[in-house]
């Protein structure tokens, strides 16, 4: 059964994609042009970013929006 969606979550597999890839936030956020607040708040799980803002994320990070929600999903479960 699936588990409940957790953006805490997505702000932490963002992190580590973003730790992976040696960027600071000032660059993600440039690249995904949000604001670096903006990309700190989601990374925190203290904001809920929207599916655009996903998607800017994902193509920041150079992977497709599907593989991040696949890692989220993959994340969530794993901790259930």
């Amino acid at each position: 059964m699936p588990q409940s969606y957790d953006y805490t979550i997505t702000g932490q597999v963002i992190r580590q994609l973003r730790s992976e890839r040696r960027m600071s936030q000032e660059v993600l956020s440039g690249l995904a042009a949000i604001s670096r607040s903006h990309l700190a708040e989601i990374e925190r799980g203290k904001d809920n970013a929207n599916v655009e803002t996903l998607w800017r994320i994902a193509s920041g990070l150079d992977i497709r929006l599907s593989d991040l929600l696949r890692r989220v999903e993959d994340e969530i479960e794993r901790r259930a």
